[in-house]
């Protein structure tokens, strides 16, 4: 990696490092979104306008669908993407514009689009990060009626850093990390499409950077682990990201042996081989919504145990997580017909959609079971957004009668963490989803980019809830793990197991990462930086009591 002084800088910007790493080189920024297309003149023949619409948005579709993806993740998310492209009810309300309205296919398009993602907003919550999508959809289709270039990432020959207000998923998706070095953006948050697909690829990442495309910067320093950008006047040279450091022997364990379980987050087949391919100890969340969310109907219960056969198969005889279906909110299925809720969010989710359709729950967990027997996987079931211990003893007795040996649940609200000793007795484990604990601790929908600083996994305010879990399950004999995105941040995962954590699960890119940082300090050590976090007033003042606390033990290897 090349050293020596940098140009001289213009104001350090902060703002919140969501994929830890340090790069630089000359910067690129991203253009920003299209303007609104002209209303008229209005079609001589609206029918044959019209009838662009339907091709130009499959034109979208399948361009997305064709584009590389290098990570599991990524190749999910531009597969949303192109669905959101094709969406009937979308496609409809535009020709219905042109024909009725006498708009222009392109304002037409726009328009439907804007309709959608504004009813999305209304709604509040997870359902803005479809807002991202629809949006960025609108301008794909609407370049593609034009025949003009769509905003976004233009094609790159040279290492950079990029700088832009937000990255659409489809954009973070389709990056190249051998010309990427790193990225920062004025908006997004640590649970956004964007923070998530920079892990997943290992590119450092800042988002939340206020005021970072008002200078004019050449070159720029991004700090992931900091949340710290330097902008200069002149060109960095390219400077990537250290890639030392990561080696790992595929034991989580702190450096006096202390085991600490780092193991993966699936949802696909794909993912399941990666992380067995990545040293995984085990699986600490299996998502089980891909075999729901493209469906009309609910998928049988046979169809139910191939598919989780397919992603249990590389993993016999490790430790398996399933979550049951987490449906609601941000991840609507057709089939349950839940109707309309004012802020789905804090709606009908999770867990709470079985309550009405037990027979829905009790077919999955029937499906789990058998998808375990054919493939000798260790498999756990837990559910999700359970709010109290009722909930929790509730589910753990279907889950035991159809079968599950070990029954846990995710504590994603304060009042799960705060739930006391008849949450312990109700279930085998625990497991903590920082991202909507964090989201729901501070009433900050998580991807708001403003309200970012709050959702940030090292708010003292969310550390003391886990440490409750964490005590609390250890004096009743029940293990607390994590399996949110607070998890894939190497030092944050350190001092989670200082307050008691007893296993992380993390996306693939991760597990290395986080395992060889957990092997350099004490157990002890991690404890001394936990405490110093706790004791913080900020996110930051936080970060910044851990690292000086594991300073202090210094990481010579005995």
């Amino acid at each position: 990696m090349a050293t020596g002084p940098l140009p001289h800088p213009s104001p350090l910007l902060r703002g919140l490092g969501v994929s830890p790493g340090t790069a630089a080189g000359p910067t690129v920024r991203i253009t920003e979104r299209a303007p609104v297309p002209a209303a008229g003149p209005a079609p001589s023949d609206p029918a044959a306008v019209a009838a662009r619409i339907g091709p130009a948005a499959e034109a979208v579709a399948r361009s997305l669908r064709e584009r590389t993806a290098g990570t599991e993740e990524a190749a999910a998310v531009l597969a949303a993407t192109a669905e959101i492209a094709t969406d009937p009810s979308l496609i409809s309300k535009a020709e219905t514009l042109v024909t009725e309205g006498r708009l222009p296919a392109e304002r037409a398009v726009h328009d439907a689009a804007e309709a959608f993602a504004e009813m999305l907003s209304a709604a509040g919550g997870l359902m803005a990060e479809r807002v991202r999508d629809v949006r960025d959809v609108r301008d794909r289709i609407v370049a593609e009626l034009s025949g003009t270039v769509p905003p976004g990432v233009p094609d790159l020959d040279r290492p950079c850093v990029l700088l832009a207000r937000d990255l659409s998923p489809a954009d973070t998706a389709d990056l190249d990390p051998s010309l990427v070095l790193a990225l920062a953006t004025e908006e997004g948050g640590p649970t956004g499409h964007t923070a998530v697909l920079a892990r997943a690829m290992g590119i450092p990442a800042v988002v939340a950077v206020r005021g970072l495309l008002e200078h004019a910067a050449p070159g720029a320093v991004v700090d992931g682990t900091s949340g710290e950008v330097a902008l200069h006047a002149e060109a960095v040279a390219a400077r990537p990201a250290a890639a030392a450091g990561v080696s790992w022997d595929g034991k989580g364990r702190t450096r006096d042996g202390r085991p600490v379980p780092v193991m993966a987050n699936v949802g696909s087949p794909a993912d399941s081989r990666a992380a067995v391919e990545g040293g995984a100890q085990g699986v600490g969340l299996f998502r089980t919504e891909f075999c729901f969310l493209d469906a009309a109907a609910e998928p049988s219960e046979a169809t139910q145990r191939e598919a989780y056969r397919s992603v249990l198969e590389p993993l016999a005889g490790l430790p398996v997580v399933v979550r049951t279906l987490d449906a609601g909110a941000d991840k609507p299925l057709p089939f349950l017909s839940m109707g309309e809720e004012p802020n789905p969010a804090l709606g009908v989710r999770g867990l709470r959609v079985a309550f009405d359709r037990p027979a829905l729950l009790e077919r999955q967990l029937s499906a789990i079971v058998g998808a375990a027997a054919d493939t000798g996987a260790r498999v756990s079931a837990m559910a999700p957004m359970v709010a109290t211990a009722e909930e929790a003893h509730w589910f753990a007795e279907r889950a035991r009668a159809a079968g599950v040996e070990r029954v846990g649940v995710m504590v994603e609200t304060p009042a799960a963490a705060l739930a006391g000793p008849a949450l312990f007795e109700a279930v085998d484990f625990v497991s903590v989803g920082t991202n909507d604990l964090a989201q729901y601790t501070f009433a900050a929908d998580r991807l708001s980019g403003a309200l970012a600083e709050l959702n940030d996994p090292w708010q003292p305010a969310l550390l003391r809830l886990v440490a409750t879990l964490a005590r609390e399950g250890g004096s009743h004999g029940v293990p607390v793990g994590v399996c949110g995105e607070a998890a894939a941040d190497p030092r944050l995962a350190g001092v989670l197991a200082g307050l008691g954590v007893s296993s992380l699960s993390v996306s693939t890119a991760a597990l290395a990462p986080v395992g060889s940082e957990l092997a350099v300090h004490t157990w002890e050590a991690y404890g001394r930086a936990a405490r110093a976090a706790l004791a913080s007033g900020s996110a930051r003042g936080a970060r910044e009591a851990a690292a000086r606390a594991l300073a202090e033990e210094g990481t010579q290897a005995p």
